[in-house]
């Protein structure tokens, strides 16, 4: 299958997969800035004020109704980070004309849509509707409040927090409670439009299409006044040589959340990449992991037990339930899992498993337009080209030696434990 066509207009690159291989026009538009206490909670709070109207569809009933007038066309975003950036992702899917008798042209009546949502909100007395500031400030707040509600959620956070206190990676995408009540219609406006002018926009369409068509809906329907596209910088990979710090905090939990931060030099970028991923696949990727298995299953040590491994960051994180009592236990058995790595215990059958899981990742990630925009915005974000089949070839490749030299570049920065507030 042949890979995606690139090109830009004005201060948007574009990125196109022409294909006949689905029903639908798979549109993303990321939209990324470097994460910032200054910019993290207005940015974050950008899109969910832009979905309330246009200056086409002003209320959001006639918004929504537009969207159905297009064969029901998906309209929707996240927001995220990938290393040290806020990324604000917005995705259309549209049927493909040919299925339907349509007046119009659906994708670029969905390019329409998507510019105007983005470039010609409603505004008034030149800002931003005040009913739909102050609405969705609450719609941020209730998220931010349920990550606080969730207790997995929300030590997961706080060990990263703490791990990465002096940088932005500590920081959550959704930005920060303090900082909402002190938006208004007119600041968010004027953070809006820095944001339109500084962020760097990569355009992705998988479907029935080709570049220079992208390249004229974008033209004609995007009102963003840029003549070059930004870039996205490296993200900073801090490494420290200190013990482990501890922090232990309390709230009301009836079950302890353990959870570790690991730092590594391996990044997306690197060579040893694949190694990583094999490192945190057979650490705690999956069913058959050493986290799962050891301290899960076989000590009955943890309600759960799993690893993350953020490729743009080098961070990997390890997250356990365990019963608050079984503390030093649990510490002990997961500090086991990490030396056996790190000390070559790897077994063929941890391998062979890891190898198959990961590759059945990206087999299926073939069958999903918007995986395939999500992996190759990889690319965009690092600067580094890696194909699908290179990775799996890499994978295929790792030997344990080589998992092993990975499991030497992650070291353990941070041991993070919620208890229960009743406990001494």
């Amino acid at each position: 299958m042949t890979g995606f066509e690139h090109g830009q207009v004005g201060g948007i690159r574009i990125h196109v997969l022409p294909t006949r291989r689905f029903k639908t026009f798979a549109i993303s538009l990321y939209a990324g800035t470097s994460l910032s206490e200054e910019t993290v909670t207005s940015t974050a709070l950008t899109p969910f004020v832009l979905r309330r109207g246009t200056v086409s569809y002003p209320e959001t009933r006639a918004f929504r109704e537009r969207l159905e007038q297009l064969y029901g066309a998906g309209f929707g975003f996240d927001v995220y980070k990938r290393g040290d950036h806020q990324i604000v992702h917005f995705r259309m899917d549209t049927i493909n004309d040919s299925f339907v008798q349509s007046e119009e042209g659906l994708l670029e009546s969905s390019f329409a849509f998507l510019g105007e949502a983005l470039s010609s909100p409603v505004l008034e007395q030149g800002v931003f509707r005040s009913s739909y500031v102050k609405t969705e400030r609450d719609t941020v707040r209730k998220k931010l409040e349920a990550i606080i509600n969730d207790k997995i959620r929300y030590a997961a956070e706080r060990c990263v927090e703490v791990m990465c206190s002096d940088e932005p990676y500590r920081l959550h995408p959704l930005g920060q409670r303090s900082d909402l009540d002190s938006i208004t219609p007119e600041s968010l406006y004027a953070a809006y439009t820095q944001w339109l002018k500084n962020a760097v926009f990569d355009l992705y369409v998988v479907g029935d299409t080709d570049l220079s068509q992208v390249e004229e809906l974008v033209a004609e329907h995007f009102q963003i006044n840029r003549t070059e596209p930004s870039q996205y910088e490296s993200s900073v990979v801090t490494t420290r040589s200190r013990e482990p710090q501890t922090v232990v905090e309390k709230l009301d939990v009836n079950q302890g959340k353990l959870n570790l931060g690991l730092r590594s030099t391996i990044t997306y970028r690197d060579e040893d990449y694949a190694a990583a991923l094999m490192y945190n696949g057979i650490l705690g990727g999956y069913p058959h992991s050493k986290l799962f298995v050891n301290v899960r299953e076989k000590a009955s040590l943890a309600y759960y037990a799993s690893s993350r491994y953020d490729g743009h960051k080098g961070i990997a994180t390890i997250q356990s339930g365990i019963e608050i009592p079984n503390y030093e236990k649990a510490v002990e058995i997961i500090k086991q899992q990490l030396q056996d790595l790190a000390s070559g215990q790897i077994t063929e059958m941890e391998m062979t498993q890891t190898k198959a899981m990961i590759r059945n990742v990206v087999k299926e990630m073939q069958d999903s337009a918007f995986e395939m925009i999500a992996y190759d915005f990889n690319r965009v974000i690092s600067g580094k080209e890696r194909t699908a089949q290179e990775l799996l070839e890499q994978v295929e490749s790792i030997s344990v030696d080589d998992v092993q030299r990975a499991a030497s570049s992650f070291q353990l920065d941070t041991i993070y434990f919620l208890k229960g507030q009743k406990e001494e």
